[in-house]
């Protein structure tokens, strides 16, 4: 079961409609900060290349009957296409046009890689004090590594992230899933809204520069002040927690993984009655810290009786003494959960006659809710529209075309 797109006229403004952003990003990162802009209500001009677009339409299989790939329609919802070749001469006029009359641009080119354009901030500005330029970038606008590209998986290891993922006595991991491009993406909505709210006083934007590289240390939260702490390199833990214990993955008899989540020393006890143990006396289990010192210990003891009923048994119980626990589900389980479906997060277009399927917003406002207007467009969809809205007439969109600009 899903959700059909709210397409219809009487649905509430967002709460960020009248804003107007110009989307140079592509891939992942930049166009993640993008649609949930879009979502809000703003109106995203997305920007791409002609008859090549966004990598991401290439990047398939899976993709939708209507070949729209699965990865592009991630982040791509509630936008325009236009395709505008920028190495051009006519095509740079096209962007500072739009630029002009925008409220935002969002672009995630390598450092001073809009300057020979006349795209970058410093240029634009000029005709448009107001715009907020937002610059997201491997190592940001600053430092000895800026020129360099950034990928996710190499902010990954860079970064430390790897360094503390995956098996203790195994290699680094990455985490299954772009999560330094997808935070970064966040980080970089987080800060054009801040410059939103800034322009209200000073009447004048600003640039944001957000990189993938500061995103993923920001994201070593805890693990990274142990070190700032004890001077001392955080070890890999696999399902462990630094800091708790039992905060860990546990297997019920026949290897049907669970994940048990003691916080604090009632629930240990809570736990301890549960397994019929009195291991919350014992002086190397009482408390948090002492649990963690002896951790391999008590993790020995938790597994031998862990194994001696199924998962569904130990759910149950613990779930009935109130111990945080949680079975691990596939993606599907998880996309089918009664709480997530009552939540919204799979909609679909079909009313708009679109095969595509997405995940839903997580943000819920209740008097300017997130909307699902459009399915992610087709190439060049809004080119003509965009181009008529700029002045273009019908013939000089058509020697546009001529050329290749558009």
């Amino acid at each position: 079961m899903t959700i059909n797109s709210n397409a219809n006229n009487d649905m509430p403004k967002g709460a960020l409609h009248g804003i107007k952003v110009l989307d140079l990003s592509r891939v992942l990162a930049g166009p993640s900060c993008t649609q949930v802009l879009a979502d809000l209500g703003a109106e995203v001009i997305k920007v791409e290349r002609p008859h090549i677009g966004d990598e991401t339409r290439h990047w398939a299989p899976p993709k939708f009957s209507d070949d729209t790939s699965a990865y592009y329609a991630t982040i791509n919802r509630n936008k325009k296409s236009l395709t505008v070749d920028i190495t051009t001469d006519a095509g740079q006029d096209i962007i500072k046009k739009l630029a002009a009359d925008s409220d935002l641009l969002v672009e995630n080119f390598k450092v001073g890689g809009l300057k020979k354009y006349g795209l970058d901030y410093d240029s634009l500005k000029q005709d448009n004090p107001r715009l907020i330029y937002a610059s997201l970038t491997g190592f940001g606008q600053t430092g000895p590594d800026a020129a360099r590209p950034g990928y996710d998986y190499i902010i990954q290891g860079l970064s430390g992230l790897m360094s503390i993922t995956g098996p203790s006595d195994g290699e680094p991991h990455k985490v299954g899933v772009a999560v330094v491009d997808l935070f970064a993406g966040l980080q970089l909505t987080i800060g054009i809204q801040a410059a939103l709210i800034a322009r209200e006083t000073t009447g004048l934007g600003q640039q944001v520069d957000v990189a993938l590289l500061d995103s993923a240390l920001a994201m070593l939260a805890n693990v990274g002040m142990n070190h700032l702490a004890s001077g001392k390199v955080p070890p890999r833990l696999g399902n462990q927690h630094p800091n708790i214990m039992p905060y860990q993955v546990f297997a019920g008899q026949g290897e049907q993984h669970f994940i048990l989540a003691c916080g604090n020393d009632s629930q240990f006890a809570k736990l301890c009655d549960v397994l019929a143990v009195d291991w919350h006396t014992d002086d190397r289990f009482t408390t948090n810290p002492n649990r963690v010192a002896n951790r391999m210990l008590l993790c020995d003891e938790l597994s031998k009786k862990f194994a001696e009923q199924p998962r569904t048994y130990w759910l149950e119980v613990l779930d009935q003494a109130g111990i945080p626990c949680g079975a691990i589900h596939n993606v599907a389980e998880a996309l089918a959960m009664p709480q997530a479906l009552a939540r919204e997060m799979v909609v679909n277009f079909t009313e708009q006659g679109s095969p595509v399927s997405a995940l839903g917003s997580p943000i819920k406002l209740s008097a300017s809710p997130v909307t699902y207007r459009t399915p992610p467009p087709k190439l060049s969809e809004h080119t003509d529209s965009t181009l008529a809205d700029l002045g273009y007439d019908s013939e000089m969109i058509a020697k546009l075309k001529a050329d290749g600009i558009v």
